[in-house]
């Protein structure tokens, strides 16, 4: 036996990310005595600007981003308990086509086996039990968040070690819902192309096909105002413009799929600790 924590290490591309996909999880485990790590991979620098200034756009200052999104992701971090926060501050690349993909020292330019092999210091130092990031697709192509689940995947070969992994991910029945109500909140929803729709049809699985729901509604108020701590790109962040009620109605469970395990425990199951305690 040992007394070292049980530990859950998150792995995310943005400063956000942490709040929108597992701020519950996060949230929920740090008040179980157990110990949270976030590994954010890239600056934000390709986020909004003050005042709502696009990327790319006259008076929009990656580095004044940075350093703004920084000070957001500590304010979020303290809202979910978060024990270690550790940056490994590549350059944002931007959404999939963008030129700022090939910029120098972008994260989607950065070798794999690089970035890997940073990830797999912190994993040895860290030895965590559970270890969540993003699918191949990077839940809906994200270049930053595709190379953040390939250097996770990497780093794992890297050290040998076996902890239980997991990928976010979504119900189809929830994306369904989550159309639903941003049309409810007056959402503009254009027609997607064929191509574009096709792609949207993939985000997500079949509700049978996920193996993990853990109950978060406990904690759903401290997701909301860890997103709410990310203020600059509120605007993008469409879960906030249903208050603090609604959003804790849709969004006390969080899903994913688990990818590696040693403890045999059944599925569905829902604890991401499931046969560590």
């Amino acid at each position: 036996m040992t007394d070292r924590p049980l530990t859950l290490m998150a792995v995310h591309a943005h400063p956000d990310d942490e709040a929108t996909g597992t701020g519950g999880v996060l949230a929920r485990y740090a008040a179980e005595g157990v110990r949270t790590v976030l590994v954010t991979c890239t600056d934000g620098g390709c986020g909004d600007g003050p005042e709502g200034v696009k990327p790319g756009a006259p008076g929009h200052d990656p580095v004044a981003v940075t350093s703004m999104r920084r000070r957001e992701l500590d304010a979020s971090c303290e809202v979910l308990k978060i024990s270690e926060l550790e940056t490994l501050d590549y350059a944002d690349s931007g959404m999939m086509g963008w030129p700022s993909n090939d910029a120098p020292g972008s994260f989607w330019r950065t070798p794999v086996e690089e970035g890997a092999a940073r990830l797999a210091e912190l994993m040895r130092h860290y030895r965590p039990d559970v270890v969540v990031t993003y699918d191949e697709n990077g839940f809906y192509g994200h270049p930053d968040h595709i190379q953040a689940h390939r250097i996770t995947m990497a780093a794992l070969e890297m050290t040998g070690l076996t902890p239980k992994v997991y990928w976010t991910t979504m119900p189809r029945s929830m994306m369904q819902r989550f159309g639903e109500v941003m049309r409810e909140f007056g959402e503009e929803m254009p027609e997607p192309d064929p191509a574009e729709a096709a792609a949207m049809a993939e985000i997500g699985l079949p509700d049978d096909e996920i193996t993990t729901w853990v109950d978060t509604t406990a904690f759903s108020g401290q997701k909301f105002d860890a997103l709410a701590a990310h203020a600059s790109q509120g605007e993008n962040i469409f879960f906030l413009k249903m208050g603090r009620e609604r959003f804790g109605e849709l969004m006390g469970v969080e899903t994913f799929l688990r990818v590696r395990d040693t403890t045999g425990a059944a599925v569905p199951e829902n604890d991401l600790f499931a046969g560590l305690r």
